[in-house]
């Protein structure tokens, strides 16, 4: 128990720079190159960067190499997620390498290597309290859901796996689950594109016009005046 205390209080940021900061030095050549085709498929930018709610609801700037391009209906508003797909950006997703320079929000110190996914601001106003409680760890680049289905799971599911991971989670349980998510993105098990996901609506279901997808990759800065988790500010992890 007291081992457990300490590991999640200090041992897991030691946890997260041992395996980083390694990490960054292999792959360096790996996200140049990465960057170099990204920038001659889509051009710039080459990082694709998103507000996200991090520890206690509160926003962060997410990096991620771009996978889609910038194309708009006549009305000006960004086509769908499966239209802006490119053939790199598919397989850069499919292989996860995509999310090569969250490593560097590890590194900053906004996530962490493992724990709930930070998904979108949009979202933080149709949690219910239960559901909140994800926040009340840093968010991960992987986590329990993501080894146990991903996206393949209803968001029932994931979100209950994200507070069991809060509730339970210790150093053993992270190095099982960075294992398994190596072993995940090898053999690209349960995974499926983040654009084919029904959008989380929560309790309050879907918009009266039956909306029921939303470009992930866009600007939601305007949603921040609204999304605030106060209730969540004065807890300590």
């Amino acid at each position: 128990m007291m081992f457990s205390n300490w590991y999640r209080r200090f041992g897991k940021r030691l946890f997260d720079l041992a395996l980083v900061v390694p990490a960054l030095l292999i792959l360096a050549p790996v996200m140049a190159l990465e960057a170099l085709l990204v920038r001659l498929n889509l051009g710039a930018p080459v990082l694709f960067r998103q507000q996200r709610p991090g520890l206690y609801g509160h926003p962060f700037t997410i990096l991620k190499f771009r996978t889609m391009a910038n194309t708009r209906n006549s009305q000006g508003r960004l086509l769908p997620d499966v239209d802006r797909l490119t053939p790199l950006g598919r397989f850069l997703r499919s292989t996860s390498l995509d999310e090569l320079p969250a490593l560097i929000n590890v590194l900053k110190g906004n996530m962490s290597l493992v724990g709930p996914r930070p998904l979108l601001i949009r979202y933080l106003d149709r949690y219910t309290p239960e559901q909140a409680r994800r926040h009340e760890i840093l968010p991960g680049i992987t986590g329990w859901a993501q080894v146990n289905g991903r996206n393949t799971l209803n968001w029932d599911e994931r979100l209950a796996m994200d507070v069991w991971y809060v509730d339970n989670r210790s150093m053993w349980l992270d190095l099982k689950i960075v294992a398994l998510t190596c072993l995940r993105v090898l053999s690209r098990n349960g995974m499926i594109e983040e654009g084919d996901l029904v959008d989380f609506w929560g309790t309050q279901g879907p918009p009266p016009d039956g909306l029921l997808a939303y470009p992930a990759e866009q600007d939601e800065t305007h949603l921040l005046e609204h999304a605030r988790y106060p209730q969540l500010d004065s807890r300590q992890d």
